[in-house]
């Protein structure tokens, strides 16, 4: 007898402060990284898919955003610069005195 199947795992990559696109408020936002792994035995062999998303953690509304906008983000939460988003769903909580990101 063989045993397979899939799991999910959730990632955490890193908190950012974005306005939500959703309530407006200028929130904490946790990005986030799925993924789906092969199990053999209940032992994870091989991922399956992968995809990435964003949480406001203040009315908890969820957007996905591609690879690029996530490593853009993470980039961001770790205090490297960051190009624009291309997505108007979140965007960086602007500082007094700094440029506002373009798209």
């Amino acid at each position: 007898m063989i045993v397979f199947g899939t799991r999910g795992y959730l990632y955490q990559l890193a908190i950012l402060t974005l306005v939500c696109g959703h309530c407006g408020n200028p929130a904490a936002h946790t990005l986030r990284r799925r993924v789906t792994k092969f199990t053999l035995f209940f032992i994870p062999l091989f991922p399956i898919s992968s995809s990435y998303a964003t949480q406001c953690t203040f009315c908890g509304a969820e957007q996905r955003v591609t690879k690029e906008q996530a490593e853009q983000l993470q980039a961001q939460g770790t205090g490297g610069q960051a190009q624009g988003q291309g997505q108007g769903y979140g965007q960086p909580q602007q500082q007094p005195g700094q440029q506002p990101y373009q798209s």
